[in-house]
């Protein structure tokens, strides 16, 4: 089976942040992404998604390795320095290429 590499990209961050991190996502060269809710916790507390202001999203994108570090290069400087985000990068092989240029 031929697999080509990609890298997928994940932020956790505040549901506030759902619509300009989709945006910011699309504009640096994503083409498609996923979005689901979610709860956790860590160093900074628990957000168990109880009312509106304590949602929490994690959005995932998997791109070249030059457009997901362009995206998370602009969620770092843009996002990171105010809100609650979580981020990680990793190695993906994909089946079909033309949907992740």
């Amino acid at each position: 089976m031929d697999t080509h590499p990609r890298k997928l990209l994940v932020i956790i961050a505040e549901a506030a942040l759902e619509r300009e991190l989709v945006a910011d996502a699309k504009r640096l060269g994503a083409l498609g992404h996923t979005v689901h809710d979610v709860r956790g916790g860590g160093r900074h507390g628990t957000r168990a998604g109880d009312w509106e202001a304590d949602r929490s999203i994690e959005l995932k994108v998997i791109a070249t390795e030059a457009v997901a570090e362009a995206i998370a290069r602009h969620v770092l400087a843009t996002y990171c320095p105010d809100y609650s985000v979580t981020m990680f990068l990793a190695d993906a092989q994909v089946l079909r290429p033309e949907k992740f240029p």
